[in-house]
């Protein structure tokens, strides 16, 4: 069947709003009401060339439609031999040796910012989740150091992802930009902590718990490190994905003036506080909860 649907016309979303020229096909179908309520990001190629085929590596965007064009300038490595997968682990193989270790990922998360439990769970997490499969690439026998290696980082990739790096470890700017056409609900070009969690539920394959941790694991502790005002925005989230905003948080909290986005544990207590304070005095001014 071809041509557009008289009963129901399909959402056309352009690179930054739901609005735009009617298509020559359905992008939803009445009888799939998730093909209406997450809408594609369409129109994409008015900014960026062919959005549908995947970088090697660059991390493009609609803002950034050349990527973190200042990456170079981050004390990383040459990154052009990269592609986005490996330059968005590139932070945790700070000798270049092409493997990281336990302890390499340790030092990463704690140069972050994240205490102590966090890191030794990182490194549970990075180290005893993706040796084996990226040890593949080179042998069959488990690597007993638990080491991640970068040059078969794409072997890493798990289920029920958001499809925005592909198997080989590329980046596909019209599977990012989708995040935010389908999930950014109130189209201020952030995703909040609640719209994260439904994007994680959307992508859920099958008999994938791996897949389902990984990506409750992988998008909490970005928005623990980069939200602000309890919301993720969109060019902080591409930043991670190449890897280029671990740099800037590192410059920040050695040589700047701190890192002044994420949630840690002095948030918690504010946020354990207000919660306690509202839960007590229901009627009390907001003011005043806020200052308690």
């Amino acid at each position: 069947m071809s041509g557009r649907s008289s009963r129901d016309p399909s959402p056309t979303v352009t690179a930054d709003s739901t609005a735009g020229p009617e298509l020559e096909f359905d992008v939803a179908a009445p009888r799939s009401p998730p093909t209406s309520q997450r809408r594609q990001a369409i129109q994409l190629d008015a900014v960026i060339a062919r959005p549908s085929i995947a970088r090697a590596n660059l991390a493009v965007s609609t803002a950034n439609p050349h990527g973190s064009v200042d990456y170079p300038n981050l004390k990383a490595p040459d990154l052009r031999d990269n592609t986005v997968l490996q330059q968005h682990v590139l932070f945790w193989d700070r000798d270049g040796d092409g493997a990281i270790y336990p302890w390499d990922t340790y030092k990463g998360f704690r140069e972050l910012g994240f205490g102590i439990p966090f890191s030794l769970l990182s490194v549970f997490v990075v180290n005893a989740g993706l040796s084996y499969p990226t040890r593949l690439a080179h042998s069959y026998v488990p690597d007993p150091w638990f080491r991640v290696y970068v040059t078969s980082i794409h072997k890493a990739k798990h289920g029920s992802d958001s499809g925005t790096f592909d198997n080989e470890g590329r980046f596909c700017p019209q599977m990012f930009e989708n995040m935010f056409s389908k999930w950014d609900t109130d189209g201020d070009g952030t995703l909040s902590a609640g719209q994260l969690l439904n994007m994680i539920a959307g992508h859920r394959l099958a008999v994938d718990p791996f897949g389902w941790f990984a990506g409750v694991f992988e998008f909490g502790s970005t928005w623990l490190l980069v939200q602000k005002d309890g919301r993720v925005s969109k060019e902080d989230l591409r930043q991670t994905y190449d890897g280029s905003i671990f740099w800037r948080i590192r410059d920040a909290r050695l040589h700047g003036k701190g890192w002044h986005k994420g949630f840690g544990l002095r948030d918690l207590v504010k946020l354990a506080t207000s919660t306690i304070a509202t839960a007590a005095m229901p009627n009390a001014p907001k003011h005043y909860l806020q200052a308690t």
